[in-house]
């Protein structure tokens, strides 16, 4: 495989050709031989002919200087630090890509949102969002965009379908109103060398009566979190489990992002669950939101949520490292690299990279890991046909606020930083893939063995289970806010699961009642349900779904390798 500059050496060449004079194929020429190569789904006759696009498309905008944000990870700081100065030197439009806080990137939407003021002419945020940007209606769908304003700007050969998440960005109306950059998934993470140890194999195998393998429901996740708590494996003690508990914004995610469809709350349904979403938010036939509690036909406090909540409180005091009560999303993050958790089950493929470094006590000495990922373990409330887990989506987003012109220049660079040209490169770095065709470029085939699963994953038919956040949420920035804050009562013991949840869906069910009274979101927004018995709720098919007289079913475990054997032998049919 040809070797390339590294990212820092090509971007300092590329920025010394960043300017209008050079805007033709002399730079574009320059960014394929330090940059990409052979790295690309194309040819170089392929390559050089959609840098010619982007050169001839970007003519009337030369010396137009733009201005994009996003949060900060790996995919978005190799955007704004190679892509965006090699988009600069190609094309003449000087792009100032700022690189924020995930909550920043959302205060600053909701601002520009608000007040009509241009602050950035792109953004990239989560598809989390879709549901807002449909309602609201302030983002341009490119649907329509790329057939009209934005037509003679579109790339031909963009290949729409080619994207694995396009439908995590389609509305209910059919328009796709974001374009995704950057995906990762929340699955199972463990240490295969110890599962795979006969020792420690014959020792669960006595103690329960079954095979230690990936846990395919909760049952078989706490067994096996019992089993290695408290373990001393290679001179150490190890845990069964890790998370993360502090109350803090990040707590809010980590069941905002599907852990009640986990469980089993919600109704099945890919992307997600209808009526009744993985928040436990129940919509009409019109997909006007109409509850959350389970008096009004929703799930949030239902006994699948309040379930889930029970278990992650149970998991984190009693198979966890002490530590990792007062840890928040991104301190928790890097512990189970440090060689002393035996498995977490809510891990986010991002953290993939940091995984595999040289010297870690999770990587061999020939680079290859000593840990796997795999789909999550269900609860007992999930059946067939629902969600099982959540995929990050980071998407193009364009306002209507943005004047056209502007707009039109950011859709270059959009397109740019996702083109065909660019993206398999990209994904070595970042690991957040979005294109098919990139999943099943070569190079990843090589490199493979030393992810851990996350190829095998993206390849397989199981991935289509695992979305983002979808069209129920109404106003997604001011109902997320509400979870930490009622789970962070939960984790530290200050209120029980039923409280916890209770509170929760009281406080998602009074902002609907006031985007209702409002009416600022129009024949779109909520039309509130009447409350009745909850057990004539129950009583009807579907979520919500009355307790279990079991919540505890017979565990459930699978071989690792028998299961990536199957993907395998389902993707070739």
């Amino acid at each position: 495989m040809r070797r390339h500059l590294t990212t820092a050496a090509a971007a300092a060449a590329l920025m010394a050709l960043a300017t209008p004079g050079h805007a033709d194929m002399e730079a574009a020429r320059a960014f394929l031989d330090a940059e990409i190569g052979d790295l690309s789904t194309l040819s170089r006759a392929e390559q050089e002919a959609e840098m010619q696009w982007f050169i001839d498309a970007a003519s009337p905008f030369r010396g137009m200087e733009i201005s994009v944000v996003s949060e900060t990870i790996t995919t978005h700081k190799y955007e704004a630090e190679v892509l965006a100065p090699a988009f600069s030197a190609i094309t003449g439009i000087r792009v100032t890509h700022d690189l924020i806080g995930e909550g920043d990137v959302i205060e600053r939407l909701q601002t520009q949102m608000q007040t009509g003021e241009n602050i950035y002419d792109m953004y990239v945020n989560d598809s989390d969002l879709i549901g807002t940007h449909w309602r609201y209606q302030q983002v341009r769908n490119l649907t329509d965009w790329m057939m009209e304003d934005g037509a003679e700007v579109t790339n031909p050969d963009l290949d729409i379908e080619d994207f694995v998440g396009i439908s995590f960005t389609t509305a209910p109306d059919g328009k796709i109103y974001q374009l995704p950059i950057q995906q990762f998934a929340n699955l199972y993470w463990f240490r295969y060398d110890w599962f795979t140890d006969p020792e420690i194999m014959a020792d669960f195998r006595e103690q329960y009566g079954y095979e230690l393998g990936v846990p395919v429901n909760w049952s078989a996740y706490e067994d096996i979190a019992e089993f290695f708590t408290g373990r001393e494996i290679e001179g150490e003690e190890v845990y069964g489990h890790m998370d993360y508990g502090r109350r803090d914004p990040s707590l809010g995610w980590r069941f905002t992002d599907a852990w009640l469809s986990m469980a089993g709350a919600g109704d099945q349904g890919i992307p997600n669950g209808l009526p009744v979403d993985e928040w436990g938010l129940r919509v009409d036939e019109q997909s006007r939101p109409v509850g959350s509690c389970v008096e009004r036909g929703g799930a949030t406090n239902g006994p699948a949520a309040v379930y889930s909540v029970d278990k992650y409180v149970e998991w984190l005091r009693n198979f966890a490292p002490p530590e990792a009560a007062g840890m928040t999303f991104s301190e928790a993050g890097p512990v189970p690299a440090q060689g002393n958790v035996a498995q977490q089950i809510f891990w986010y493929t991002a953290f993939t990279a940091d995984m595999v470094a040289e010297g870690l006590p999770v990587v061999n000495e020939d680079g290859t890991p000593r840990w796997r990922m795999a789909p999550s373990p269900r609860g007992a409330y999930w059946e067939d046909g629902m969600k099982l887990g959540y995929q990050d989506a980071g998407s193009i987003t364009l306002l209507q606020s943005t004047p056209v012109d502007r707009a039109q220049a950011a859709w270059l660079y959009a397109q740019f930083i996702a083109a065909k040209t660019v993206d398999v490169k990209k994904s070595h770095v970042g690991l957040t893939f979005v294109r098919e065709s990139t999943i099943r470029h070569e190079s990843f085939t090589e490199r493979a063995p030393r992810l851990g699963g996350l190829v095998e994953f993206y390849r397989s038919p199981a991935r289509v289970q695992w979305t983002p956040t979808g069209t129920n949420v109404p106003d997604y920035p001011r109902l997320a806010q509400l979870w930490w804050q009622s789970i962070g009562d939960a984790s530290s013991g200050s209120a029980t699961a039923q409280e916890a949840m209770d509170r929760l869906c009281a406080e998602q069910e009074r902002v609907l009642e006031r985007l209702e009274r409002s009416g600022v979101l129009g024949d779109l927004g909520p039309r509130m349900n009447e409350p009745r018995d909850p057990e004539e709720w129950f009583a009807e098919a579907g979520a919500p779904k009355p307790q279990l007289e079991n919540e505890d079913p017979e565990p459930i475990t699978i071989n690792y390798d028998e299961l990536v054997k199957s993907w395998q032998d389902a993707s070739s049919q």
